[in-house]
């Protein structure tokens, strides 16, 4: 994949991101040949959300992750779609993944994990959330439709496999049983959402502590 211009930047950055009562934030400009992405990110938000990629159903469950999360999320996307879904979803992941990873600096009093069982009427997801500075996922969305609504479901793993490496963080989100296929993903993302907002938590207990042992996270 070629770049024709990456950037990102963090308004937070001069002052320490995990300094109590600070508002953590971050900006993420990611333009490729493939993909044209413009984000801002407030971790500590209202769940409000002005999001636009170009496939309608991923729009939904962007919004749905900002309002679960409380995060407030401005998002545009510019993706090949006349091409393929991929890159679009791919890469909003990374470049999501990029903004929590900048917004949330050197992670000192951030509880670190996460993780949260979410039912939607006859469905129930879960997910676990660690950010641990190092990349794995692990997806199993249990949808067996080519698509729901207008997206590709296959790239639901696309998208948090490019979270995961974007946030260098570990993600794991499973269906434990449901019939939508439709609320098998939606479950999931609020399941993330709110995984995520746990391990973002600022942990009064253990204050400015970095939450690991290497002393690097």
């Amino acid at each position: 994949m070629t770049t024709k211009k990456s950037a990102a930047k963090s308004p937070s950055d001069a002052k320490a991101p995990g300094a109590a009562g600070q508002v953590r934030t971050a900006t993420i400009v990611r333009h490729t040949a493939e993909t044209r992405i413009d984000l801002q990110l407030t971790i500590e938000g209202q769940g409000r959300y002005s999001v636009s990629t170009g496939i309608r159903f991923f729009d939904h469950m962007l919004e749905l992750f900002a309002r679960h999360g409380a995060f407030d999320l401005d998002l545009v996307c510019k993706g090949d779609l006349d091409v393929d879904q991929h890159h679009t979803v791919e890469d909003v992941g990374i470049a999501l993944g990029e903004a929590f990873y900048r917004a949330l600096g050197d992670k000192r009093g951030i509880l670190r994990a996460g993780y949260f069982v979410m039912p939607m009427d006859e469905t129930l997801a879960v997910a676990a959330v660690d950010l641990s500075g190092r990349t794995a996922f692990a997806v199993d969305a249990k949808v067996r439709t080519r698509l729901v609504g207008d997206l590709q479901s296959e790239l639901v793993t696309d998208f948090f496999e490019g979270f995961a490496r974007g946030a260098r963080a570990n993600v794991h989100v499973k269906t434990m049983y449901g019939r939508s296929n439709h609320h098998k993903i939606e479950a999931i993302f609020k399941a993330f959402a709110r995984a995520l907002r746990a391990a973002c938590s600022r942990d009064k207990q253990l204050g400015k502590m970095l939450p690991s042992t290497k002393g690097l996270l």
